[in-house]
C-alpha cells in the first residue's frame, strides 16, 4: 500500500465533509416521500427555511439557524396537536424573531435582508394558500425551489449570520423537494 492512498481519505470522511448536503437530501426525501401533497405542506417548508435565517440574524449567531430548525419543528408538532395552522405558528414566531431581533440591536443590514426575505417568501406563501389547490401547490413548489436560490446566495455569501452547513443543507432540500412535488404535480 503506498502512502499516497494511506492518506486519501475513504468514502465515510468524504461523507461527513458533506454532511450538510446528506441531511438537505433527506429531508427532501421526506417532504415528497411523506406526502407534501398540499400547498399547506409546502408553505410549512418555506416558513420553517425562512424563519431559521431569521432566527440567526435576529441572534447575531449563525447556529441559532440549526437550533431553529429543531424548534419551528416542535412549533409544527404542538399547533397539529392544538388542530393549529403551523404555517401560521411558524409565521408569527418568525415575526417575534424579528421583534427580538429589533430590541438586541442585530445587524441592521442582516435583519433587514432577512426581513426582507421572509416578507417575500410569506406574501408568496400565503398566495400559494389562498388560490386553488392545484395553482397553490404549483406556486408553493416554485417559491421553495426559489428559496434553493435565496441558500445559493447565503452559501456563497456568507453573509448575514447565516450558517453556511445550514444554507448548504437548505439548498439540498428546497431545490430537489420542489421540483420533485412540481413533476409530481403535472404528472399526478
Amino acid at each position: 500500500m503506498s502512502t499516497d492512498t494511506a492518506h486519501r481519505p475513504g468514502p465515510l470522511a468524504a461523507v461527513a465533509r458533506r454532511w450538510p448536503i446528506a441531511v438537505g437530501l433527506l429531508a427532501a426525501a421526506a417532504v415528497v416521500l411523506g406526502g407534501a401533497a398540499t400547498a399547506g405542506d409546502l408553505a410549512m417548508v418555506v416558513v420553517i427555511a425562512v424563519s431559521c435565517y431569521v432566527a440567526a440574524a435576529a441572534f447575531s449567531r449563525p447556529w441559532m439557524a440549526w437550533v431553529w430548525v429543531l424548534a419551528a419543528t416542535v412549533l409544527v408538532v404542538v399547533a397539529r396537536l392544538l388542530d393549529v395552522s403551523p404555517v401560521l405558528v411558524n409565521g408569527l414566531a418568525a415575526v417575534a424573531l424579528l421583534v427580538v431581533g429589533v430590541v438586541r440591536g442585530a445587524a441592521r443590514p442582516a435583519l433587514a435582508r432577512q426581513t426582507a426575505g421572509l416578507v417575500v417568501y410569506g406574501l408568496l406563501v400565503l398566495l400559494a394558500l389562498a388560490v386553488a389547490p392545484g395553482a397553490g401547490l404549483v406556486l408553493a413548489a416554485l417559491t421553495l425551489v426559489g428559496h434553493g436560490a435565496w441558500d445559493l446566495w447565503h452559501l456563497r455569501r456568507h453573509r448575514d449570520q447565516v450558517s453556511p452547513s445550514l444554507a448548504e443543507a437548505c439548498v439540498a432540500l428546497d431545490v430537489p423537494a420542489g421540483l420533485a412535488v412540481l413533476v409530481l404535480a403535472f404528472v399526478v
